[in-house]
């Protein structure tokens, strides 16, 4: 069922004819599971829209995340979703596991970097993604960006799916796993700190995972849209020194065919309200004009495109549908 709406309501007296009173636009966000960012996100995006944009009512989704949402979006189930800059580029482009089958969406908004963070107890004898073999490891969720960016940064260094046991759970899922101890470590693509982590850390003695400077250059030189990054020292209980890892940004998507003043308003909002999200997850700091152009990997919608100019932010003739 398609779920953007228009409803009208009506009034009706004797003799009198019909009168439209109000119309209401409503939108669901595609966000993620309770456990990551993308969820309290797109909480907070719903509440800042349900107030600020008239006669719009948002709703933020629980659903399994990047991969999902795009095809949601794709489909019309949803209209606006949130996703990790690697699925946006492919899907958009119809590459990899979107071969010849292109999505129909644009992007809104870069929303901010998510981190890869693969996380171990102290003692599984992990240090390292070629310490696999033989282990249970989480990728993440079906469906789910973590577990997009997991298989392309394991492919890039060479490490083969085939070596290891690959289980698929979301990130409560993979927090409960390792504190019941039925695998060995799983990945997060998320803003960090992120709920899940933390709570483990908060009974558990946990270990960041690296990846040495020849894998994060493997990694970055196989796949433009991701980046070196370092996993702040402090972020976590008990990980006290900064941790080398990979990155890259999630984006805002919407409905390709969605009307350009209503996409105006929602991102106009947007930018006006950061302070507001900041509240949510600091992160959000990122989510900005400048960076809606400097960090988008596909296509702006024309109504993003003319809040971004608004704000004096030139848009490049590549971002253009």
């Amino acid at each position: 069922m398609k779920r953007i709406l228009t409803t009208l309501i009506v009034s009706v007296a004797l003799c009198l004819p019909v009168t439209v009173t109000a119309k209401t636009t409503f939108i669901s966000i595609g966000t993620g599971g309770t456990g990551g960012v993308y969820y309290p996100y797109g909480g907070g995006l719903a509440e800042v829209w349900t107030k600020n944009v008239k006669d719009v009512k948002a709703v933020a989704e629980v659903t399994g995340a990047s991969v999902e949402n795009v095809k949601l979006a794709h489909r019309g189930e949803t209209v606006v979703g949130m996703i990790m800059g690697d699925v946006a580029f492919q899907a958009f482009r119809g590459e990899g596991k979107f071969e010849g089958n292109p999505q129909d969406v644009l992007a809104m908004a870069s929303m901010y970097p998510n981190v890869l963070q693969l996380v171990t107890l102290k003692g599984s004898g992990i240090k390292n993604v070629n310490d696999f073999a033989g282990k249970k490891i989480s990728l993440g969720s079906p469906g789910s960006g973590t577990a997009f960016m997991a298989e392309l940064v394991l492919k890039a260094i060479g490490v083969d799916l085939e070596s290891f046991d690959v289980r698929r759970l979301s990130f409560n899922e993979t927090a409960n796993a390792l504190k019941d101890g039925t695998i060995d470590a799983g990945f997060w693509v998320v803003a960090p700190g992120t709920s899940s982590i933390m709570d483990l850390a908060s009974t558990h003695d946990i270990e960041i995972v690296s990846f040495t400077p020849e894998q994060q250059k493997q990694v970055t030189d196989q796949y433009g849209f991701y980046s070196s990054w370092d996993l702040d020292a402090g972020t976590y209980s008990g990980v006290d020194k900064a941790v080398p890892t990979i990155s890259v940004w999630n984006v805002i998507i919407v409905q390709k065919s969605l009307p350009d003043d209503l996409v105006y308003n929602l991102t106009k909002s947007l930018f006006e309200n950061n302070e507001f999200l900041q509240k949510i997850h600091p992160f959000a700091k990122y989510s900005t004009p400048e960076n809606a152009v400097g960090k988008s990997p596909i296509a702006l919608h024309p109504g993003a495109i003319r809040a971004i100019e608004e704000k004096g932010v030139s848009v490049p003739a590549k971002l253009r549908p």
